[in-house]
């Protein structure tokens, strides 16, 4: 048998080495400046056109797209939330409750989501500097900070624009609106959410939102809504085999 000589072995395997140097090199170097252009992409803001409700409008249709909490979500806040208050015969500053309602969720979107941060907490900080030179009276921006911190059940809103919009989004949870929004989000791959976990978060919040509605017409609409939702799943348990074979 012929046996190769090193030198030979050695001038055959330096190229091979060398382009697969050459390859892993290449391949970092896109990497990196992919990454670089992720990061240099610009953020999205609302735009300095001299009308700061249609800026604001403009930036939560292209910007804030999603089936539970996007457009749609915002815009029924705001009407509810000013429906509560007039029925209760209450003054709403309706400056604060247009940004808020329609800004609440803003950091539960890229690139504003910040990991390990309650979107409240974030979208309250980053408001000011997303209102900030649109034309929107800036004297109003902590009332805004303050709607937006306490928009969820959980928290404990203070203030006429944070209670109204509070109650208003609970509510958004209940009835038929709070199935669609719910069932936005399941994965028609059978990945999470499926339906099964969809009904257990519409439960959840059977049982953790109605307690938590503070102002008086908030606390009256609350039972249709209850009761609506209840029948809804009801009839979804009694359709299915009691969810197994949603």
């Amino acid at each position: 048998m012929r046996r190769e000589k090193k030198g030979n072995r050695l001038s055959v395997g330096i190229p091979h080495c060398v382009s697969r140097f050459a390859l892993l090199a290449t391949l970092t170097v896109a990497h990196l400046a992919a990454a670089a252009i992720a990061s240099d992409a610009p953020v999205p803001a609302i735009e300095h056109t001299g009308d700061w409700r249609a800026s604001v409008r403009h930036f939560a249709e292209v910007n804030l797209k999603h089936p539970a909490w996007g457009l749609s979500h915002s815009v029924r806040d705001y009407e509810l939330a000013k429906e509560l208050a007039a029925a209760d015969r209450v003054t709403l500053d309706d400056d604060v409750l247009y940004a808020a309602a329609y800004l609440h969720d803003v950091a539960a979107f890229a690139p504003f989501r910040k990991p390990d941060v309650d979107h409240q907490d974030e979208a309250a900080r980053l408001v000011e500097s997303l209102l900030e030179g649109t034309g929107f009276p800036m004297s109003k921006i902590e009332a805004v900070r303050g709607a937006i911190r306490t928009h969820m059940f959980e928290r404990e809103p203070s203030g006429p624009e944070a209670i109204y919009l509070h109650d208003a989004d609970a509510l958004d949870w209940l009835g038929a609106i709070g199935v669609a929004r719910i069932f936005g989000l399941v994965d028609p791959n059978g990945g999470n959410p499926d339906g099964p976990a969809a009904v257990r978060r519409l439960e959840n919040y059977l049982a953790k939102v109605p307690p938590r509605i503070v102002s008086k017409t908030g606390k009256a609409r609350t039972p249709a809504r209850v009761s609506e939702l209840e029948q809804f799943l009801r009839n979804l348990r009694s359709e299915s085999a009691e969810l197994r074979s949603l």
